[in-house]
């Protein structure tokens, strides 16, 4: 088979792995951070480093100069998370008879892929494809807080070509633009009876933006790197209840990722991660009748910064088996100030543990598990007088609590053939 048709036909299965891609959101608001098998394991500490291997140009894509040869990193998680919203005293009392929410998490698989090629000794090119942001939500159809949801669906694809350039031995540089598709569809009851209509709020588009970072080897056993996401401005066209054809513009979070990995021995790994995602870019959407030529209404998200620290360790405990072990803190941009029926999220820990088999040296298998918790227990929502989202005479209060399993899966593989090892000099032995 020729480079050319290998290309294709990669090209083609990444295309079709991520036409499934739909994300329900465990990075902070609807951001997706499940990006990598390998990375996940650890908590993703070290990610902007390249501890998640070829996979971790998600977050730096100056990693696409790290794997030598023809690679490609094949991804896929399953997100299996669990909330229920409950109505507390306080609450519209023709409300709160309706009931809670029941569980509104919906599993979800997220693909992500990643390939390089390595053009000279210093020249690389890559190619990801993954699912950068996503949020399915779905209470009961009938209960109290359904004027505000009855379902949240966003959806996300972004293809990544990158350059990366090896200044030197030990220093790594590499940018590439972002091509990325938003689908959101929002959906909530226009009163307060169980027969109630549903008005909704749908639209799509199609965005560009930049990737850039660095990967430095400071010494032996010591590497660091800074990734960088630019925000995605998406001009969203699509349609309202009652409204007809909107338009609103939305501003994705630019990503700031630092990682550090430091060599303990031979085997041992330490790995230690900060992600800063501004959120603040988001602010108000304002929903633009087409047909008057003005906003109509908003989106009222307000979301603050995000921010993520995460550690992680790594042994090899054979040249083909290696464990991983990973915990994060997680700074939400949502507290009570902005907390929604849509989207209940909170400050949360994570803890992580997975393991990596080489089968050969053009084939690696990876797992990893990760469990989600809320930091405090319970998050409040208090859609109430004075809130963006409240309307009057509808106050909501109430309390959820949300958890999550994640599973990942990986597979590596080497396209070309590895180069075979130098020979050992044999000893010139002398007659004399």
């Amino acid at each position: 088979m020729t480079g050319s048709r290998r290309a294709a036909l990669l090209a083609g299965a990444s295309l079709m792995l991520l036409a499934g891609a739909n994300g329900s959101a465990q990075a902070a608001a609807f951001g997706l951070r499940e990006q990598s098998a390998q990375a996940m394991g650890l908590a993703f500490a070290g990610a902007a480093a390249g501890s998640g291997g070829l996979s971790s140009m998600f977050w730096n894509p100056a990693v696409v100069t790290m794997k030598p040869g023809w690679n490609s990193d094949f991804n896929a998680t399953l997100v299996a998370p669990s909330a229920t919203i409950t109505p507390t005293t306080g609450t519209f009392p023709p409300l709160i008879g309706l009931g809670n929410s029941g569980d509104i998490g919906q599993a979800a698989v997220l693909p992500a892929t990643y390939t390089n090629y390595q053009l000279s000794d210093r020249l690389f090119i890559g190619l990801s494809g993954a699912a950068p942001f996503g949020l399915i939500t779905k209470p009961n159809p009938v209960w109290a807080g359904q004027t505000y949801s009855r379902s949240s669906k966003i959806f996300s694809l972004n293809f990544n070509p990158v350059i990366g350039y090896k200044v030197n031995d030990w220093l790594s540089i590499a940018a590439g633009p972002v091509l990325e598709y938003f689908k959101l569809t929002l959906r909530q009851a226009t009163g307060i009876t169980p027969g109630a209509n549903t008005a909704f709020l749908k639209g799509d588009d199609w965005g560009w933006g930049f990737t850039a970072g660095v990967v430095a080897r400071l010494s032996e056993g010591t590497t660091v790197g800074v990734g960088y996401r630019s925000s995605i401005n998406h001009q969203i066209e699509g349609s309202a209840f009652g409204i007809g054809q909107v338009r609103a513009s939305l501003n994705t979070p630019e990503k700031v990722s630092v990682g550090l990995t430091q060599a303990i021995t031979q085997d041992f790994r330490l790995n230690f991660g900060f992600e800063w995602d501004n959120w603040t870019r988001i602010g108000s959407p304002a929903i633009v009748s087409l047909a008057l030529g003005r906003p109509v209404t908003a989106l009222p998200l307000n979301y603050k910064n995000g921010f993520y620290y995460s550690v992680g360790a790594e042994y090899d405990f054979t040249p083909q088996w290696t464990g991983r072990l990973g915990f994060a803190y997680e700074q939400s941009p949502i507290d009570l100030s902005n907390r929604s029926t849509r989207l209940p999220d909170g400050d949360r820990y994570f803890a992580s543990v997975g393991a990596s088999y080489r089968y050969s040296e053009k084939i690696q298998f990876d797992v990893s598990y990760q469990h989600l918790f809320s930091v405090g227990g319970r998050n409040r929502i208090a859609i109430v007088p004075g809130e963006p989202l409240y309307t009057a005479p509808l106050a909501f209060l109430a309390t959820s609590d949300a958890s999550a399993d994640i599973v990942s899966v990986g597979l590596k593989y080497r396209w070309d053939n590895p180069p075979a090892p130098a020979p050992i000099p044999v000893p010139l032995v002398r007659k004399y």
